[in-house]
């Protein structure tokens, strides 16, 4: 885990983390969220979905976005302000998710940082955004 400084970030930098999604993540995330919807838990009903299968809850890859925030880039002590997503494609039991961001702002009078959000499976985009941050200065 990184400690975050403001005055150490740049525009362009890059950081990711990639995880492979399991039955037990998704049956996880469902006990966390409460998100019961079948497309994710039921085998029949998902099949008879425009997937044809069961799929992992969007918000599961999403959250790999904030594991990279959080604890690469800016890193520990970082706090979420914002996050737009476009969810592009469906993720499946087995797919590896790689969330990368990218700086592409930087407000100093602020300490905020502007990142690029995607997550890929394949190197394929499954969910495209935007996350804003607030980043602590050096102490």
């Amino acid at each position: 885990m990184s400690d975050a400084a403001f005055e150490n970030l740049a525009l362009g930098q890059t950081a990711s983390t990639a995880k492979t999604i399991t039955e037990a993540d998704i049956l996880m995330f469902t006990a966390v969220s409460t998100d019961t919807n079948p497309v994710h838990i039921d085998a029949e009903a998902a099949k008879a979905s425009i997937f044809g299968e069961r799929i992992a809850h969007g918000m599961l890859s999403a959250g790999l976005i904030s594991a990279v925030l959080g604890t690469k880039l800016p890193g520990n002590g970082t706090i979420y302000l914002a996050q737009s997503l476009r969810f592009r494609a469906p993720v499946k039991i087995g797919d590896t998710v790689t969330a990368t961001v990218e700086i592409t702002a930087l407000d100093p009078a602020k300490k905020r940082a502007t990142l690029k959000t995607l997550c890929t499976v394949g190197g394929k985009p499954v969910i495209e955004g935007e996350a804003q941050v607030q980043v602590p200065g050096r102490i």
